[in-house]
């Protein structure tokens, strides 16, 4: 493995050093045979890391983020002789992934959104690589966490006004309640199955913006970074916007008189 030599693919210092540090665990796995983890991942960070393990011909990784559906999760890389444990699911992740819930009280129980929790994560002083998925639900939410961070994060959010009365407590991973998302259906009308014509449609803005977002890195097809606005989806992709949601594609219902195309879209609310 030439560690200069795959840094130097790495289009930014952003992404080389978030590269580096993956070498670095995997030379601390061989040398000391232990387990290593990154720091929570976005789908973009995930699909460049997953490359870079293709090119050099390392298997010994699971992507994990505390649940099956998670969208930000950790990579953990693992020595031989961990492999068949942590294949057949019996290496307790809870040791490196904490859960934290968090109980509103009554007088405020929905009212609360995903902003509201990553905001006084961020107003704490918590790093957002150190911090997952934020479940949320009436009643409050679920955060997954680093295990290093679980402590800060819990005594950091009790101290803050809007949870002074909040009731917080520790749950293992399997323990957490993950509920479907609610799901819109809408019929869109586009000229083409192009990405950059079916995002403008969907979140409701203009395709010249549909175009920006997709240079800012911002849309996936089935977790892979899309980075061309005339790539076509078809029947059963599933597309993520960071910041905007995820939605499903479906049928084409129909045809218009002048040729465009109505396409059935499931969206994840």
């Amino acid at each position: 493995m030439n560690k200069q030599e795959i840094l130097t693919k790495c289009t930014n210092e952003e992404d080389r050093l978030l590269v580096s540090r993956l070498l670095d665990k995997i030379e601390f796995v061989n040398k000391r045979n232990t387990v290593e983890y990154t720091d929570f991942l976005d789908m973009r960070q995930r699909q460049i890391l997953e490359k870079v393990l293709y090119d050099i011909k390392w298997t010994n990784y699971i992507a994990t983020g505390g649940f099956g559906k998670a969208e930000r999760t950790i990579l953990v890389i693992y020595p031989l002789k961990l492999e068949e444990i942590i294949e057949k699911r019996n290496f307790d992740f809870n040791t490196i992934l904490g859960a934290i819930n968090v109980e509103l009280p009554n007088e405020l129980k929905g009212t609360y959104s995903h902003r509201d929790y990553l905001g006084g994560i961020i107003k704490i002083g918590m790093k957002r690589e150190k911090v997952g998925d934020i479940l949320t639900s009436k009643d409050g939410a679920q955060i997954i966490v680093l295990k290093e961070a679980e402590e800060y994060v819990i005594k950091g959010l009790q101290e803050l006004t809007r949870f002074s009365k909040a009731k917080f407590e520790k749950v293992k991973l399997e323990e957490l309640k993950v509920e479907e998302p609610k799901i819109k259906i809408l019929n869109i009308i586009i000229p083409s199955m192009r990405i950059d014509s079916i995002v403008s449609e969907v979140i409701r803005t203009s395709r010249a913006k549909a175009t920006n977002i997709i240079k800012e890195e911002r849309v996936f097809v089935n977790h892979e970074l899309v980075t061309k606005s005339s790539k076509e989806v078809k029947f059963g992709d599933m597309v993520t916007v960071r910041g905007k949601g995820r939605f499903e594609i479906g049928n084409i219902v129909n045809n218009t008189k002048k040729g465009n195309l109505v396409l059935e879209v499931k969206v994840s609310q």
